[in-house]
């Protein structure tokens, strides 16, 4: 399934999962909040415009040689 189709904290779990990527390190890739998906998880509200910037980070990703080889 796409990520652009789930709810974004469900794309986003699934992003990480299979990026083998840590919740800090998503936050942090993203938006510069490392603490972002944790307060999301929690209830935090998300303006239209971050859902698009971390939808966009999503769809265009790539990994670096380094996290391509692990």
């Amino acid at each position: 399934m796409q990520t652009e189709t789930l709810p974004l904290g469900d794309a986003i779990s699934t992003f990480i999962e299979d990026h083998e990527m840590s919740p800090f390190t998503f936050g942090r890739k993203a938006l510069r909040d490392p603490h972002f998906v944790n307060q999301l998880q929690k209830g935090r509200r998300v303006w239209p415009e971050t859902e698009a910037k971390v939808r966009d980070f999503m769809a265009s990703y790539q990994p670096t040689d380094v996290q391509a080889a692990a």
